[in-house]
């Protein structure tokens, strides 16, 4: 594992979304969604893609808070431009699970 100085910690820009939309990605290699997430006022809506299809559905996404580095070029998934990286930590088995605050917060707001 290589060494990051907290400088290169502070050049990720991770906020807090809220899902608003999540539709089926078929033509994903791996089983995934399409989600837009808002990200309040200053950041706006967002499109990413997220191999999460094991632990959720589509229908329980929508409303679910999440956590994204909004501040990566956008990267071309099939025929969907992500413009975010949506934060999960694999189980046990390898399937992503989402990365969720604890408590309430603002929309938009950003991890430090």
């Amino acid at each position: 594992m290589s060494e990051a100085s907290f400088d290169d910690f502070m050049k990720l820009d991770i906020r807090v979304g809220r899902v608003i939309r999540a539709e089926e990605f078929p033509e994903a290699l791996k089983p995934a969604y399409k989600l837009w997430i808002d990200f309040g006022s200053e950041i706006g809506e967002k499109k990413s893609s997220a191999q999460i299809t094991k632990h959720y559905t589509r229908e329980e996404l929508v409303g679910k808070i999440v956590m994204a580095v909004v501040n990566f070029p956008p990267r071309q998934i099939g025929p969907v431009k992500s413009e975010v990286l949506t934060l999960g930590v694999p189980d046990e088995d390898g399937e992503v699970v989402l990365t969720t605050p604890d408590k309430d917060v603002p929309i938009g707001g950003r991890l430090f």
